[in-house]
């Protein structure tokens, strides 16, 4: 390693340094049955100088970074988003416009976005650079193409040039047309009616065009958030506005909240069924729980801000309905076999975490009872 690192060195500095073709392959997209998803995989020298780029790069364009953009960046998380939305709902807006952009990383032209680089970056060896890095190619078998737009997904420099690019829709979004929130290429506006949202939709629409962009039809709507009424995905959870049953005569409130999506679950429990699939027989039930805590803990750790009690407890007696099944074919046996080991095993299930009255709350590190005051400002 450390004579790969001298070498890297060399070529940078003196201008040698040439990036190889990525290596294209396709991984289905999580919850999706038919969709796939390319990813292009540098090789690790490659993503050396990726990371060190990024490095160089990302305190550059985070000095004016807008607040309405939280995928990818450093101290900001999924959370951080989600609260938005819990905090504009209680301010009273209720209606949503949501959508997505059609193949965002593989879109993304190379001229506009060197572009919006050279607004931040002068240094035109960097420049150099950055060039050679978007246009080295992607191979696919044995052929290599090298495409005129796009910022390969797979590579740890993608995320942050996206962000650069998309940063030029979110600083000529105007607060008058609604509460803008992105996750990388996910957009999702908060508006206080129907025209506003309408409004919403069309400039989100023209400000794409400008860019090159466009939204994915099947993911673009508008919704109306009442009790009782539908509701939206975001970032894997399902939000749907409902009213609180009211308790000791308390008055009933009407809040936002939200629960694992439907397709988040069949995420799940493909990625369970993978793991206590009949071609794992030869491993050892105790081999194959240490692999199921592992994505449980992860799972449960992302899920567990909201109200999902329910659905974490519908995924862990699956992932324990999953296990049973797998110790009675291991030694093939019946069914009540597999339940028996579970229940009489110390500790029990074989040592399978609990999703069982897992404690939930609305968001990470944030107690229940504070609530965002008219200013903007949290209040307890």
């Amino acid at each position: 390693m450390t004579r790969l690192l001298g070498e890297l060195a060399t070529e940078l500095r003196e201008g040698a340094y040439r990036p190889m073709p990525l290596r294209r392959v396709w991984i289905p997209k999580p919850g999706g049955k038919d969709e796939m998803r390319p990813l292009s995989i540098p090789a690790v020298r490659d993503r050396i100088v990726q990371t060190a780029l990024r490095i160089v790069l990302e305190p550059v364009f985070e000095a004016d970074m807008a607040g309405c953009s939280f995928g990818f960046r450093p101290r900001r998380s999924a959370h951080d988003a989600l609260q938005v939305l819990v905090d504009e709902c209680y301010r009273g807006r209720r209606w949503v416009v949501e959508t997505d952009i059609a193949d965002c990383f593989t879109a993304i032209p190379f001229d506009g976005l060197m572009r919006a680089i050279e607004e931040r970056v002068c240094d035109q060896s960097l420049l150099r650079l950055l060039r050679a890095v978007l246009r080295a190619g992607v191979m696919g078998g044995s052929e290599v193409r090298r495409p005129v737009s796009g910022t390969p997904q797979g590579g740890p420099l993608s995320p942050l040039l996206c962000n650069v690019y998309l940063h030029r829709l979110d600083r000529e979004w105007d607060e008058g047309d609604g509460a803008l929130v992105r996750f990388a290429d996910d957009l999702l506006v908060m508006c206080w009616s129907r025209d506003q949202a309408e409004r919403a939709l069309e400039r989100l629409i023209r400000l794409l065009a400008d860019l090159g962009l466009t939204p994915k039809a099947a993911k673009t709507r508008i919704v109306h958030l009442q009790p009782d009424g539908g509701g939206f995905d975001f970032l894997g959870f399902h939000h749907r506005l409902v009213r609180s049953r009211g308790v000791l005569g308390k008055p009933k409130v009407t809040f936002l909240a939200r629960w694992p999506s439907d397709r988040a679950m069949r995420h799940a429990r493909d990625r369970i069924r993978e793991i206590t699939a009949r071609s794992q027989q030869l491993l050892s039930p105790e081999v194959i729980v240490e692999q199921l805590n592992v994505f449980l803990r992860g799972w449960a750790g992302y899920f567990r801000f909201g109200h999902s009690a329910r659905r974490l407890v519908a995924i862990w007696w699956f992932a324990r309905g999953r296990l049973a099944r797998f110790v009675r074919a291991r030694y093939r046996r019946s069914m009540g076999f597999g339940w028996w080991v579970l229940v009489s095993s110390r500790p029990v299930d074989l040592g399978l975490v609990s999703l069982s009255g897992i404690t939930v709350s609305p968001r990470a590190g944030k107690p229940w009872w504070e609530k965002p005051n008219a200013g903007g400002e949290r209040r307890r």
